[in-house]
């Protein structure tokens, strides 16, 4: 498993919230997510190689980087 922190400043609202979640789980359903609007970051568990996550990411329109 990989331990990202990633750094998504175009999230606003729990709209980008759930869009951002449903990005990386869509692409790894074994994810763990946590969201922050607060500092606009998010924690992500994963089996994914970084790079597939913000691929992912940044089809779903939340260009991240990480942190």
């Amino acid at each position: 498993m990989t331990d990202l922190t990633l750094t998504i400043p175009d999230m606003s609202c729990g709209h980008c919230k759930a869009a951002v979640e449903g990005a990386v789980t869509g692409a790894d359903p074994a994810a763990k997510v946590a969201v922050d609007l607060e500092t606009k970051t998010a924690k992500v568990e994963t089996a994914l190689a970084p790079a597939q996550v913000l691929a992912a990411l940044n089809e779903a329109g939340y260009p991240a980087t990480a942190a």
